[in-house]
């Protein structure tokens, strides 16, 4: 997942980033309202972890601004406000879950990947797209019920292309998505490429057929056939 966690106590905030980004996930973060606001105009998440009780305003701002814009962002509510109010407040104008502090980081992770999940594969840990099957649990590809072995972001490409099957897809989407703040490190978007073409050899290999298709000037597409 591309994660956004509004967080204004900074301890909390780098612990989340440190257990989520053990699994691969990207990680963004920021303290305060205007800075979340800034993010979510300027990119899109797989899911943001919101903190109400914020600096600079209320959290609930962020839920109104998703709702406004029509984003898709999955959005899990963390706080230590424990009202029946603020609850049903914030699942009322479109929060997905709602997780009162203090808390676990594994039922964090767990709540975030089920909401995550229930919005973007059907809450299936299982994902199927013809003769290609993703365990989103395992992190495993098979083609054809036999194994393929991909690293960690030819995994993520995989299914982030699936997810978005038919869509052209911007190299800097890629860049953004898989590699968040990371992205600024690189000089050019080489290491996509590099990327994309041994995830398509891979695939080739066992005998999948040939999705990924370069889109000349733009990006990327993984055409449905």
């Amino acid at each position: 997942m591309k994660l956004l966690i509004i967080e204004d106590e900074k301890a909390l905030r780098d612990n989340i980033i440190n257990y989520f980004n053990g699994d691969g996930n990207v990680c963004e973060s920021c303290n305060n309202l205007a800075t979340a606001i800034d993010k979510l105009y300027n990119y899109d998440y797989d899911c943001v972890l919101l903190d109400i009780g914020l600096p600079d305003g209320d959290g609930f701002a962020i839920l109104d601004y998703l709702k406004t814009q029509m984003k898709n962002e999955a959005v899990l509510v963390i706080s230590a406000r424990n009202s029946l109010d603020d609850k049903l407040k914030a699942l009322n104008i479109g929060a997905d879950d709602y997780l009162t502090k203090p808390f676990h980081l594994a039922e964090l992770k767990a709540r975030a990947l089920a909401i995550y999940r229930r919005k973007a594969f059907n809450s299936n840990n299982k994902l199927t797209f013809n003769e290609i099957s993703i365990n989103l649990m395992g992190r495993t590809v098979s083609v054809n019920n036999q194994p393929v072995s991909l690293t960690r972001k030819e995994f993520d490409i995989l299914l982030y292309f699936i997810a978005n099957k038919g869509k052209v897809i911007s190299k800097n989407a890629i860049a953004e998505h898989l590699w968040g703040d990371e992205m600024d490190m690189h000089d050019n978007f080489d290491f996509i490429y590099t990327h994309i073409k041994n995830l398509r050899k891979k695939l080739l290999d066992a005998n999948a057929h040939d999705y990924l298709k370069s889109v000349y000037g733009i990006g990327y597409k993984f055409a449905t056939l």
